[in-house]
């Protein structure tokens, strides 16, 4: 392959110099022929003298000195302040005295021109895993959406009609706050993905128990069971419920080994995280819901959608469930 730059590819740069040198053209001439200056045809002609046939081969455009070359200790002391601030590049140039050109130029040398590449807590560069095969780990989580008035929520309808369908469910469901604002309850979404193929389990609770989780865990376990899918590890994070006694003795039941996350770390959990704000796009808010009933209704559908047909950039744009092979109707 020639260098892109290149007029002349190595076989033909051969022909020109073979001509000058073995046949006796003129420089002038050869390079006439070739539609080239009679400088780069006097080139190859003495790398031909000089190398024979090896010289004709590509070499590097890159120069033997670089005397404007960034300083190896300023890379660092702009790649220090990117991890650990994570600041833009005019905010170091701002800090080192130098062009914001030059160091979004040491920043996209080092990788790390983009900071969806860097944990936004510590700063370092995102170090992402993924078991080998299903059931190596599951991640279990809780998330919280607030219920649908009827007639529909604030996000469809307006805030000054929203606030009118709330106050009208709290009437007739008769919750109302300690300071007597209207109130449409919460409903505690039980969630559970595989590592290696993404498929989520999602059952709809009314409060984050240890006993609610225990027994969303031991339907999941059994749900995936069914999916051919063996359970080894659980990955959790602090939370009161996963923390529990009750809890520790059911994976110990169920031959499954518990991890937690690390305080703070919610990273470590992180496929269930971003599947959360997956759920809430395709599912909580994706379209008007003129009542809790109707969007708990929709969930089934949507995950099945999303489990069978949605397309997952983590796992090359393919659904989930082609991770779990040799099912019957896996792809129904």
């Amino acid at each position: 392959m020639s260098h892109v730059n290149a007029t002349l590819t190595p076989r033909t740069r051969l022909r020109l110099a073979r001509l000058i040198v073995e046949d006796g053209w003129a420089c002038s001439a050869a390079a006439k022929m070739f539609m080239v200056a009679t400088k780069t045809a006097r080139k190859w002609a003495q790398r031909y003298r000089d190398e024979g046939i090896a010289g004709m081969a590509d070499r590097s455009s890159r120069p033997h000195h670089s005397p404007t070359k960034t300083p190896p200790q300023l890379v660092r002391r702009i790649v220090r302040l990117r991890w650990r601030r994570r600041l833009g590049p005019a905010q170091i140039a701002g800090r080192l005295g130098v062009t914001a050109s030059t160091v979004h130029a040491v920043l996209v040398r080092c990788r790390i021109n983009r900071l969806s590449r860097i944990d936004r807590i510590t700063g370092e560069p995102l170090r992402r895993y993924e078991h080998d095969h299903p059931g190596s780990l599951i991640h279990v989580d809780v998330t919280k959406f607030g219920n649908i008035p009827d007639g529909g929520g604030w996000r469809y309808v307006g805030k000054q009609q929203g606030g009118k369908n709330k106050s009208a469910t709290s009437r007739r469901t008769g919750q109302w706050s300690p300071d007597q604002h209207a109130r449409t309850g919460i409903s505690y979404l039980h969630t559970v993905i595989d590592d290696h193929s993404r498929v989520a389990y999602v059952e709809i609770c009314s409060d984050e128990k240890a006993t609610t989780a225990i027994s969303v865990l031991q339907r999941a376990v059994a749900w995936f069971e069914g999916h051919g899918v063996t359970v080894e590890r659980v990955l959790s994070d602090n939370g009161a419920a996963y923390r529990s006694h009750a809890w520790r003795d059911t994976c110990t039941e169920l031959g499954i080994t518990h991890k937690r996350t690390r305080p703070y770390r919610p990273q470590t959990n992180g496929k269930i995280e971003r599947f959360h704000r997956t759920l809430a796009d395709g599912w909580a808010y994706a379209r008007l819901y003129t009542s809790e009933t109707q969007r708990r209704q929709a969930l089934p559908d949507w995950l099945h959608f999303y489990n069978h047909h949605r397309a997952h950039t983590a796992i090359a744009g393919q659904p989930p469930i082609t991770r779990l092979t040799n099912l019957p109707g896996h792809h129904s």
